[in-house]
């Protein structure tokens, strides 16, 4: 079984349904509404664990209603607990999601505990790490928790995937020990300056990345797959995604990173293991939420049984 730990945030998700996007200063009655599990890290937790990984879960809530719903669901979901901190004086972080009639989503996500994620906190979970086949960390929370978990990662000589998400800057010398990044288009585009569009603009993007000492650059580009490109390659390639009926797009590039963190650590080739991340990735979107939309491995073989 592969063992992962996920460093990263929870909050809750507070989703309402909409016909439309409010402009700015308008009022939309939409619903239904929804309240459940959120955060990407703990998304990518879920999606591993789902896929059949050990997972541990790096995190901090509040000492509020929130954060034992927090604690629950990760139990439920046979997560490991030990290293969520709860804490008195933050509230568990909130994500506010609006999604329209087509799928598409906008998102506030107000981090609160999980933001203050402290560089001890990582480390006391250094048995995990030297435990772990691989390391799946996150931009949504404090920079001093991305910078220790790269850096204890790379001290155990760990692989450690980044998902660039939401945007932060990234030292270069951070980055440079990271094995794998996993940006969406927009991502991608604020990381280097190109605005990728397609998969010539992706390419463009993804050699800047591998220049500042990236092992191996995936550029998730929604229905259309991912780009992949390696360290030493000349070219990259693109590993085609699926054909679903999306219902809510949130979580998506979660449900991405949390089945190609397992796959990868079950010892699939990486172009498998995008291929199989892309199957997570679509199927999520074809129900509604986030933590609870990911799907489970026997759904992923059934699709790409269909696929075939």
């Amino acid at each position: 079984m592969s063992k992962i730990v996920v460093v990263g945030s929870y909050v809750v998700d507070l989703t309402a349904r909409t016909p439309h996007m409010p402009k700015p200063g308008e009022t939309v009655l939409g619903g239904p509404f929804k309240m459940g599990p959120g955060g990407k890290g703990g998304n990518q937790a879920v999606a591993a664990a789902r896929m059949g990984a050990q997972v541990t879960m790096v995190t901090k809530v509040g000492k509020d209603l929130f954060g034992d719903d927090a604690i629950q669901n990760f139990k439920n979901e046979g997560i490991d607990s030990q290293f969520i901190n709860q804490v008195e004086d933050e509230s568990t972080g909130a994500a506010l999601i609006a999604v329209d009639d087509s799928g598409e989503n906008m998102i506030v996500v107000s981090l609160g505990a999980c933001g203050t994620i402290t560089e001890e906190e990582v480390q006391k979970a250094e048995e995990a790490f030297q435990e772990a086949d691989i390391i799946l960390v996150q931009l949504e929370t404090s920079m001093a928790a991305i910078t220790t978990t790269i850096n204890l990662a790379h001290k155990l000589s760990k692989p450690v995937i980044l998902n660039p998400a939401p945007y932060q800057k990234v030292p270069d010398e951070l980055l440079a020990k990271v094995d794998y990044i996993t940006p969406n288009e927009t991502e991608a585009g604020l990381l280097t300056g190109v605005e990728v569009t397609e998969v010539d603009s992706a390419k463009k993007a993804a050699e800047i990345l591998l220049e500042k000492g990236i092992d191996t650059v995936i550029i998730t580009l929604g229905k259309q797959g991912c780009y992949l490109v390696q360290k030493g390659e000349k070219t990259g390639k693109v590993i085609p995604g699926y054909q679903v009926q999306a219902v809510d797009t949130t979580g998506a590039g979660d449900a991405f990173n949390g089945g190609f963190a397992h796959f990868m650590a079950e010892g699939y080739s990486i172009e498998e293991a995008c291929k199989l991340a892309n199957a997570v990735a679509a199927l999520s979107v074809t129900k509604s939420g986030t933590a609870p939309a990911m799907p489970y491995a026997e759904d992923v073989e059934e699709l790409r049984g269909e696929a075939r």
